[in-house]
């Protein structure tokens, strides 16, 4: 019975006594369904049309229904194969997650971040206006919030609902890609320093420590304010500029690492350098550095924003959360909504990350939360 269940997520869950994952199946298919029955004039022109944003949206929402029915298919099959019985893992990652479930704050963080990008993804489906529309603009300039403008209107009477949501896209993207590309570079350079050892150590280090000692916030603005600023370029910006501090962390991890005799026997088997670091090296260092990834992530966006509020990032009319906090402070007296809304999205967001860091901290370093307790 379970079985047939399983065509809709999360019902097959609820039938075995899942309820926590069935929920969650079940409320993701719930959503993905009324938007697309919500929007269906908006789905049906982007599948009979090329407008990318559209089309990206409803790619998103067919990909993530058929990834949420494949997974409860094979999820419940696994699970009536075992008997349906509660067998409990003790792996690190497994551990690691009933720890981090324990922690409401980080959970409950997880589930904002969700919700904003898959806003930020969905924007075109989700509000009706365009961000970048002005028709009547004495009429429509600083409307305050109502049903028609959920957010108001900014000064030229565009839909700020519109723009936060677009402007998530920007500020989003930019601190997922920096952050990604920030870590990855400083974890592979680090990994190749640390067990190489000798002169490559000293000669990528030295490197590390010109890096760090330039001044970084100074090298953002003249590159800035030499290019035209966008989103690829504000994403190399801040990911090429951050990187040295994961390298020097994940370099003093693989050098305690690599004497260890799971290292030594990867060597005596001939396996080579590249892949006992991809292997074995790279994953028992990686925990910290993903609780360095969700700060770095905030650390990102604030920065995005602070050079589009400072009138060096992002420029309208292409909305971000930081040029439109700057588009509103002249206006705070007259109509607070305009800074207000796109400033507590942002605020939001920062918060967020830091806890799902914090809750990330503590499930994957039971010392930390053993500190934190006493």
């Amino acid at each position: 019975m379970a079985a047939w269940l399983a065509i809709i997520p999360g019902l097959g869950h609820l039938a075995l006594g899942r309820r926590a994952k069935g929920t969650h199946l079940l409320a993701c298919t719930t959503g993905i369904l009324f938007v697309m029955i919500w929007r269906a004039d908006r789905v049906a022109h982007a599948l009979s049309s090329r407008a990318f944003d559209e089309s990206v949206a409803v790619l998103f929402l067919i990909g993530s229904l058929l990834a949420a029915a494949a997974f409860s298919r094979w999820d419940v099959r696994q699970i009536l194969e075992r008997g349906n019985a509660n067998i409990s893992r003790n792996g690190p990652w497994q551990i690691a997650l009933r720890r981090f479930r324990v922690n409401k704050l980080a959970v409950g963080s997880v589930y904002i971040i969700l919700i904003l990008y898959t806003l930020a993804i969905l924007a075109p489906l989700v509000t009706p206006q365009d961000p970048s529309m002005m028709e009547n603009v004495l009429e429509t300039r600083y409307l305050p919030p109502s049903l028609a403008h959920i957010f108001g209107t900014d000064e030229f009477g565009r839909d700020l609902f519109a723009r936060a949501l677009y402007g998530a896209r920007v500020s989003l993207t930019i601190g997922l890609l920096a952050m990604l590309l920030s870590k990855t570079i400083g974890t592979i350079y680090g990994a190749i320093a640390a067990y190489f050892g000798g002169l490559v150590d000293s000669v990528l280090m030295r490197l590390v420590d010109v890096v760090i000692a330039f001044p970084t916030f100074y090298l953002m603005l003249l590159l800035v304010g030499v290019f035209e600023a966008n989103i690829t370029l504000l994403v190399l910006i801040l990911g090429l500029t951050s990187w040295p501090g994961t390298a020097r962390y994940i370099r003093g991890e693989i050098l305690s690492l690599k004497e260890q005799e799971f290292v030594e026997s990867a060597r005596a088997i001939g396996l080579p350098p590249h892949l006992v670091i991809v292997r074995h090296l790279i994953p028992s260092a990686l925990s910290p550095v993903l609780v360095s990834a969700a700060l770095s992530v905030a650390g990102m966006i604030g920065a995005e924003a602070g050079l589009s509020f400072l009138g060096l990032g992002i420029r309208p009319p292409i909305p971000s959360w930081g040029n439109m906090v700057s588009g509103g402070q002249d206006a705070l007296l007259v109509a607070w909504w305009v800074a207000f809304f796109p400033g507590a999205l942002l605020t939001l967001t920062l918060v967020s990350f830091s806890l799902l860091a914090d809750g990330l901290r503590d499930a994957l370093d039971p010392k930390a939360l053993k500190r934190r307790l006493v």
